[in-house]
């Protein structure tokens, strides 16, 4: 296997190409910063209509998921740094 497909194995064994992780963490920010976007527009909008508050319901559970999966990739992605050393 050359050095440019060579995949890290961290200590669950499970191989993540390092050109995979930064492509995800890229998604992820795009994403959280779209969501972010929407709920700045929600702020402008009426607070007691039900739509409204469903949909900002939604972007804060979709931007906190979103959260939780660029910490867990970067947790992911040091703990692989850390074992190739």
């Amino acid at each position: 296997m050359n050095d440019k497909r060579l995949k890290q194995i961290d200590d669950a064994g499970v191989s993540i190409d390092q050109k995979l992780i930064k492509e995800g963490t890229a998604q992820l920010n795009s994403e959280i910063q779209v969501l972010e976007a929407w709920l700045t527009e929600l702020d402008s909008s009426d607070k007691d209509n039900s739509e409204v508050l469903a949909a900002r319901k939604s972007y804060n559970d979709m931007l906190s998921s979103r959260k939780e999966m660029l910490s867990t990739l970067a947790k992911r992605a040091k703990l692989q740094s850390v074992g190739s050393n």
